[in-house]
């Protein structure tokens, strides 16, 4: 009950957000998403370290600070091709910062674990008010989420009840393929869904989820996505699993940690990125 009621709440105040919410309002929460995901990732890391021996030496007000300037440079005020030199900023000052303080085995370490942080966490989700500001946005992150969260329950109780091959017992052992495949048909049958309302509202004059692209290329871009979320999902039991945690942390009742609600995010909302610069690339039209 704890786990519903939970997922309940969390889905009304995004699709609150992404409907009716202003675009400071959408990249605010996402910088807090962010920085409540980047503090779990530390705590990950550290045990890990901890796991091997060494100490992580990250510091939070570094990777606060990242997050929050990774959002910073999105705002309409800063071009899009900002966020590589302030990427490369921030690393060179934990560089600095690890590379003057004892032992020196741990520099390269502590900032490249640094680093990845920011492209593995901050980065996607600096995408999401990028995503909803584009034309047709708010249709575009819709289908995003429902491709993820569909495609997530359809393998879960598909895999619970048909679930007999197991698809990376060393990384996730209750993932099989069986439910892997229901995923990808169930996010498609979901942005079927979403078509299908879509061209509803559209006919009677709404265009709040209007949507111009063939079918058949909303389809292959539920697929892509639920194949990205799949792997972002894996990805991150795999750091679970190598720092010997069964959740990121505790901050949803229910769920476990924020890292973990967005695990599948941090690889599919790139990965959009990537399909509609491709589809733009190739002249297969706008979403």
């Amino acid at each position: 009950m704890k786990r519903i009621l939970t997922a309940a709440i969390l889905i009304l105040i995004v699709f609150a957000l992404f409907f009716f919410g202003q675009l400071w309002m959408i990249t605010l929460a996402a910088a807090l998403v962010a920085e409540l995901a980047v503090y779990e990732y530390l705590k990950l890391a550290a045990v890990g370290a901890e796991t091997h021996g060494a100490h992580l030496r990250i510091p939070v007000w570094w990777m606060a600070l990242g997050t929050a300037l990774a959002f910073v440079v999105t705002l309409p005020n800063f071009p899009v091709e900002a966020q590589l030199p302030v990427l490369s900023a921030l690393t060179l000052v934990l560089f600095a910062w690890n590379g003057f303080r004892a032992p020196l085995i741990q520099v390269l370490p502590d900032t490249a674990q640094g680093l990845f942080g920011l492209i593995w966490i901050a980065y996607p989700l600096t995408l999401i008010p990028l995503l909803w500001k584009q034309e047709d946005g708010p249709a575009l992150i819709l289908l995003l989420m429902v491709c993820v969260w569909s495609g997530d329950i359809a393998a879960l109780y598909i895999g619970r009840a048909f679930g007999r091959h197991k698809l990376a017992p060393h990384i996730s052992p209750g993932k099989t393929w069986e439910g892997s495949i229901a995923s990808i048909a169930g996010s498609m049958l979901a942005a079927g869904l979403v078509l299908w309302i879509s061209d509803t509202l559209t006919a009677r004059g709404n265009l709040i989820l209007h949507i111009t692209e063939p079918t058949w290329q909303t389809l292959v871009i539920a697929a892509i996505l639920n194949i990205a979320a799949q792997l972002g999902d894996l990805l991150e039991s795999a750091v679970k699993r190598g720092a010997g945690v069964k959740d990121s942390g505790t901050m949803l009742p229910g769920h476990g940690g924020i890292l973990d609600r967005i695990d599948a995010l941090l690889v599919a909302t790139p990965v959009l990125w990537f399909v509609l610069m491709l589809k733009d690339y190739l002249g297969f039209g706008r979403f």
